[in-house]
């Protein structure tokens, strides 16, 4: 390999400047390969200034750091760009553009980082004759084929150490506080959160519940004495036959954005005559200094990715399987997402300690 480039692609996560340090750097000290790194995402391709040399005083002091020094977008689909002319939505394919513009600069390899949206991308682009390869990034933990992205440990932590924090104020108010947390499709960070910090009551996308019985679980708890309850929700969890809540409608620019069923929870608790208090962790979730897992899991990850492309594996994405970093195809890693097995040993765990999932 002579040159390759590194982007980052939807939403961020805590360990995203630990992948790109550990590519400039396995990349330069093994192959003395060239670096470039891509502006925001896929579009930095077809941007000004959008491509920019990398080196290793580039990536110097950023191991600790959250974020990501080449910035990031969340609606870079360059096969349905949506951009305003003349006052007019319109969808446009620049996925040519821009594969003319990686051969125009000659890369042997684009190492794609990000979650199922970016990597789905990357997939279609390898189908164009890019030369990718992909690594998983999500905070939710729901990309396929891998046993854990990073961003998921640090996620967790702050979930657990704000339930924690919420404990103490529960007890001494008497009060049901609800903490909504991030995950669309997968309540990974609720359960496992849920269990890491004393949650009574976990709501998750994967397992529809019934507000009366959430109640009930509640009323359970202040019958044996305990007059206060901890539950944490997924922004996807969901009511039987019930739908999604959202903050905001969805437009021809963006996609609708969950939010609000955490306050929902809430008010129907209150309607039962139970103090209630609702906290919104959003995305004090994705931000901040990255966990030793995390640093670690995505340094390991970078340097794979680099090593499979040098061996030319291309179209593939690297991951964590059977505690090892491997790689495998991205059409198989893509083809199903990750969701909590509502059957296992976690689940089982949860229920088995007094957790309520709000169906029984």
């Amino acid at each position: 390999m002579r040159r390759i480039a590194v982007l980052t692609g939807g939403g961020d996560a805590p360990g995203l400047n630990a992948v790109i340090r550990a590519v400039v750097k396995t990349a330069i000290n093994v192959y003395g390969c060239e670096v470039l790194g891509v502006q925001d995402g896929i579009n930095g391709f077809l941007e000004p200034n959008g491509i920019f040399p990398l080196d290793t005083a580039s990536v110097r002091g950023i191991l600790p750091l959250g974020g990501t020094i080449l910035g990031t977008a969340n609606r870079g689909n360059p096969f349905a760009r949506t951009i305003i002319v003349d006052g007019k939505v319109v969808v446009d394919d620049v996925s040519d553009d821009i594969v003319e513009a990686i051969h125009t600069l000659e890369l042997d390899a684009v190492v794609v980082i990000g979650g199922d949206g970016t990597l789905h991308i990357a997939s279609e682009l390898f189908d164009k004759g890019v030369p990718v390869v992909g690594v998983p990034k999500t905070i939710d933990n729901d990309v396929g084929g891998t046993e854990v992205t990073f961003g998921f440990d640090t996620a967790l932590s702050i979930a657990s150490e704000a339930l924690d924090r919420l404990h103490t104020t529960a007890e001494s108010h008497h009060r049901a506080m609800v903490l909504e947390l991030m995950g669309r499709d997968a309540g990974f960070i609720a359960l496992h959160a849920g269990v890491a910090g004393g949650a009574d009551v976990i709501l998750i996308p994967e397992i529809p519940f019934r507000y009366e019985l959430v109640v009930k679980k509640i009323q359970q708890r202040a019958k044996r004495g305990s007059r206060f309850s901890l539950l944490a929700v997924s922004e996807g969890a969901h009511p039987v036959g019930g739908d999604l809540v959202y903050s905001r409608a969805g437009d021809e620019l963006a996609l609708p954005r969950l939010g609000g069923i955490g306050q929902a929870v809430s008010k129907y608790i209150e309607a039962q005559g139970i103090e209630s208090r609702v906290v919104v962790l959003g995305h004090l979730q994705r931000g901040g200094t990255p966990t030793a897992y995390d640093r670690f899991l995505a340094t390991r990850y970078g340097a794979a990715a680099v090593r499979t492309a040098a061996e030319g594996r291309f179209g593939h994405m690297v991951a964590l399987r059977n505690g090892k970093v491997t790689d495998l195809p991205l059409e198989e890693a893509l083809k199903v997402p990750r969701r909590v097995d509502i059957n296992g040993d976690a689940v089982q765990t949860a229920r088995g300690i007094g957790i309520s999932f709000g169906d029984d």
